[in-house]
């Protein structure tokens, strides 16, 4: 090229009247080994963004241009790389309402080879939906007098597609917030144990209240929050807090039917109705009343129903008319233990029926759903229970499921085991996006960078497709605060 070509080509490009030329092998060459994007490329696209906030069109439409231009490097670098899904989990503030702030968001996690983004909508008792369009029981997260049409959750979605990323709503669930404990009229919708407590007193934020998951009016409000946000119609919906409350010291194991979350109405009327016989019935009143059954409590129950055999309820069913003739003393240990067993599982299957009724509407869309959980948040510790009960063991399979894989032994050992445990219970078809918690390229919290998860789990668990990372705030602490704080 001659000299005065060069110089006349950088003239252009100066003004914006060229968009400089890379053909396809230079640009997949630009996209590291995880898709990710040079700094001098980010700063490229970040001066654009700026140049255009500040009204200078010709900017705006170079900066169209890479936008569009990276969104398929991206979708390109990802189909050749593994995993073919990265996402990664991103809560947005009332100052990203300001012009730009979503733009740049957006930009900066494409820059890290980011294909999709887990939106939190709904948490801490509130719903990110304006507060002109929203007929739910939560406030509205943006509540500035001015934006009362400002829909965060709607521009994110856009301006995600636009760079080519899948935007998932992601949700809390059962744990509907302190906001919902304030109303008298949902007093009755909130789970409590049977020491009197409901989750406000043994969380330690004081701001997570979970519901009682059969209870009525706490669906209703949930099903309703979720038309809202399905009706923006984002690329699928993750389940959050799909269990209960999680304890700290001894209450961190439920090992008696007083720590369990049974003694809301609706969850007791629904295990009663367990019973399948009167005997049956009167044993579980008396166990969950007392926490125990006595020989004397059996004996008596045979004297109430004479013409009953064994006591029934679901799940018994191997009860004989013979056991009825062995003294009650003997079938005393039994019964108490299949009592137990009876009020964890009742418990557990709350759970997994709220979860299903959430993500049946998605699912009638076409729209992904799936359910977040802990590997080992549904163990069984010595004879107790890990007081969370989280049944994801028998999740769905048509559900995808998103394993917190936060374990921390400051090698990457116990994450991939954690990883595997799930993909060994898992049916064949299920979709399996563990989620890790970490940084690029330095260790946080005693947690390895996050190359060095993804090049364990890729080694030892190639199957995977996708991965997700926690969170936005660890990947750019400062960005975040700027963001949260309407600062910069």
């Amino acid at each position: 090229m001659f000299l005065w070509q060069r110089l006349l080509a950088a003239a252009l490009f100066t003004s914006g009247l060229l968009m400089p030329w890379i053909d396809n092998q230079s640009a997949k060459a630009q996209l590291t080994e995880y898709c990710q994007l040079p700094p001098e490329v980010a700063k490229e696209k970040e001066n654009l963004r700026l140049s255009a906030l500040n009204g200078k069109q010709v900017a705006q439409k170079r900066y169209q241009q890479l936008v569009q231009k990276q969104a398929r490097d991206l979708q390109e670098c990802r189909n050749r790389n593994w995993p073919q899904i990265q996402a990664i989990w991103l809560r947005l503030y009332p100052c990203d309402a300001r012009p730009g702030a979503i733009d740049q968001v957006m930009d900066r996690i494409v820059n890290k080879g980011y294909n999709q983004v887990y939106l939190e909508v709904f948490y801490d008792g509130q719903v990110l939906l304006p507060t002109g369009a929203n007929p739910t029981i939560w406030p509205s997260v943006v509540r500035t007098p001015g934006t009362e049409k400002t829909d965060l959750f709607a521009e994110a979605i856009q301006k995600g597609r636009e760079r080519g990323l899948k935007v998932y709503a992601w949700m809390f669930t059962t744990n509907f917030g302190y906001t919902y404990a304030q109303r008298p009229d949902r007093e009755g919708a909130i789970a409590r144990n049977g020491k009197g407590q409901t989750s406000l007193y043994v969380v330690d934020n004081n701001s997570q209240v979970f519901i009682d998951p059969y209870n009525l009016q706490a669906k209703r409000d949930y099903y309703q929050m979720l038309q809202e946000v399905l009706r923006r119609r984002p690329d699928g919906v993750l389940f959050d807090y799909v269990r209960y409350p999680r304890q700290a010291g001894s209450d961190s194991i439920a090992t008696k039917v007083t720590d369990l979350w049974l003694y809301s109405d609706a969850t007791q009327q629904a295990l009663f109705q367990r019973a399948l016989n009167y005997k049956g019935l009167d044993l579980i009143r008396r166990f969950l009343s007392k926490g125990y059954v006595t020989a004397g409590d059996i004996a008596e129950v045979d004297q109430l129903y004479p013409q009953e055999g064994e006591p029934l309820w679901q799940g018994r069913t191997s009860a004989t008319e013979q056991k009825s003739i062995i003294p009650p003393d003997q079938r005393q240990p039994q019964l108490q233990s299949e009592l137990w067993q009876l009020s964890v599982a009742h418990a557990m299957q709350g759970i997994l029926d709220f979860v299903n009724l959430a993500a049946h509407p998605a699912q009638k869309m076409g729209m992904p759903a799936g359910a977040v959980f802990f590997p080992d948040g549904n163990q069984m510790v010595g004879r107790g229970y890990d007081s969370r009960l989280q049944p994801w063991d028998k999740f769905s399979g048509s559900l995808e499921w998103h394993p917190m894989s936060y374990a921390n032994c400051s090698n990457t050992d116990c994450i991939v085991a954690q990883v595997q445990r799930v993909l060994n219970v898992a049916p064949p078809s299920t979709a399996v996006i563990p989620a890790l918690a970490g940084k690029w390229g330095e260790s946080v919290s005693n947690r390895p960078p996050l190359e060095a998860q993804m090049q364990a789990l890729r080694q030892a668990t190639p199957q995977l497709r996708g991965v997700s990372h926690f969170a936005y705030s660890w990947q750019d602490p400062e960005h975040d605060n700027e963001r949260k704080f309407c600062r910069g």
